[in-house]
């Protein structure tokens, strides 16, 4: 499940306040000496600039890292059933630099349909899983080789069918591996206290356990599972999850990074228990120069984003299950673009998010509800609502996007989600907000001569989505920040 990967963020953003508050370097030694580190698999060895990628799988498991089964009262308490399971249902791919700057996590959503090297077209949830029980099988029924000996060789085979597969989607070489299951999320998270988030809405979902009011609200660890592994009702469904996993990974990462929290030894021993009893890491990690590349960390940010999807709502090559796709080159390219993003420092540019920008819209047509269609439509893409109506002022020879610099990022996100229209300077217009003012020359998305119904612009969000998304123009994806600010709140 998912926000377990946020694990590796807080175990190594811990060992780096570890480092940081003058704990003996034997403290760091004794609390690696007890996790669980399994034979080294198909693994890079860094990049050339000294970065590592670190691949983050939440598993949906009913065992500690160690295989033992969880007791009914710990299952009972995460709500997990007793069903056995090997997907992969959190799976994030975490570039840590040497320079100092943002780190960047990217999310992979676990129904996305992908080309698993060696295994064919599938949910990428599922490769491991799949591969394993071929694995396990083999050695089972045809070698005659004993069940619990061969486990160990099975999930070695799930795992590096796993890491071949996000290589093969994102371009990246993984460099270190690392896997935590239900019971390893709900441990470090109160570990360190619990954790803060906000809600746009109040939700209540009994299959999940999710029952919180809206705004910001502190969840203890049960309750975070429950937060994270919600995806019924929610208006993207499992989209709208891996949001959630980024917010919960954002906000325990901004406070381990940014807090003496690791300075409390009872706090130390609690995450160091959690940890040991819940996660597993692939071996040959060097726990040293990894905490002091953390520990540059320290004072930079970690970035959170999603790779583009084409379709939510998508279905496999042979119409039998309902998937996330996805263009494989596209998202090559685009993780390679936040990459380097990432090594030329540009935080701002990795830390906006729709919901900072508050858009007007101005109607300069005879054409009614315009305004109000396209409003609702940058709504849709996270954008935060400003005021509605006709243009009582100058009138204009063209739509635009109006905003008191050219160079305003929210202008430039609000022009390419209306068509590339063009960014005027207005000193009128607030900073934070941008003004769009629609001609009659306006033909984009709300406007009905785009291709689409323009009554979707007033019709639920989650339809919206799906309707914007075609073939050939991905979805974007928000980014959220472990920074100096809160995380935003989420669906």
């Amino acid at each position: 499940m998912p926000a377990r990967m946020l694990r590796v963020i807080a175990v190594s953003a811990a060992l780096a306040i570890v480092v940081g508050t003058g704990v003996a370097w034997g403290k760091i030694r004794s609390f690696e000496s007890g996790i669980n580190h399994i034979s080294p698999i198909a693994l890079g060895d860094g990049g050339e600039d000294g970065a590592i990628d670190v691949l983050l799988v939440g598993m949906d498991s009913r065992t500690d890292a160690h295989g033992n089964p969880l007791s009914e009262e710990e299952l009972a308490t995460l709500r997990a059933g007793d069903d056995i399971s090997t997907n992969t249902d959190t799976i994030i791919l975490v570039r840590i630099p040497n320079n100092g700057k943002s780190a960047t996590a990217i999310s992979i959503p676990r129904d996305s349909y992908v080309e698993a090297p060696g295994v064919g077209k599938m949910k990428i949830n599922g490769v491991y899983g799949s591969v394993h029980l071929e694995k396990l099988t083999e050695l089972v029924e045809q070698d005659g080789m004993d069940q619990a000996q061969a486990e160990p060789q099975a999930n070695e085979a799930g795992r590096e069918a796993l890491i071949k597969t996000v290589a093969n989607l994102t371009g990246v070489t993984v460099d270190h591996y690392a896997e935590i299951g239900l019971l390893g999320f709900a441990l470090i998270t109160d570990a360190l206290g619990g954790v803060n988030v906000c809600l746009k809405d109040a939700v209540y979902e009994p299959l999940s356990g999710a029952d919180f009011p809206v705004g910001w609200q502190k969840l203890d660890g049960p309750q975070a599972l429950s937060f994270v592994r919600q995806r019924h009702d929610l208006p993207r469904g499992d989209l709208d999850r891996v949001t959630r996993q980024q917010a919960v990974m954002a906000s325990l990462a901004h406070d381990v990074i940014s807090s003496k929290t690791l300075s409390s030894p009872s706090t130390l021993n609690s995450l160091q228990e959690a940890v040991q009893r819940s996660v597993v890491l692939s071996d040959g990690w060097d726990i040293m120069d990894f905490a002091e590349q953390l520990q540059k960390l320290a004072a930079g940010n970690v970035a959170f984003a999603t790779i583009p999807i084409l379709e939510e709502a998508g279905w496999s090559d042979d119409g039998m299950q309902s998937v996330v796709r996805v263009d494989p080159t596209h998202v090559k390219e685009w993780v390679a673009s936040l990459l380097q993003e990432q090594h030329e420092g540009k935080t701002e540019e990795l830390a906006y998010v729709p919901s900072k920008t508050t858009v007007d819209v101005v109607n300069d047509t005879d054409i009614n509800g315009l305004a109000s269609a396209v409003s609702q439509v940058l709504t849709n893409k996270g954008f935060t609502p400003g005021t509605t109506g006709n243009n009582e002022s100058r009138h204009v020879t063209g739509s635009q996007v109006q905003a008191v610099k050219a160079d305003d990022v929210g202008a430039q996100a609000v022009s390419k989600e209306l068509g590339g229209l063009p960014i005027v300077e207005d000193a009128s217009v607030a900073p934070g907000s941008v003004r769009v003012v629609l001609a009659g020359d306006y033909t984009g998305p709300g406007s009905g001569l785009d291709g689409s119904d323009p009554t979707l612009a007033t019709v639920d969000p989650a339809a919206v989505g799906s309707a914007d998304s075609t073939e050939s123009d991905p979805a974007p994806s928000p980014i959220l920040t472990a920074g100096s600010n809160d995380p935003e709140c989420v669906n």
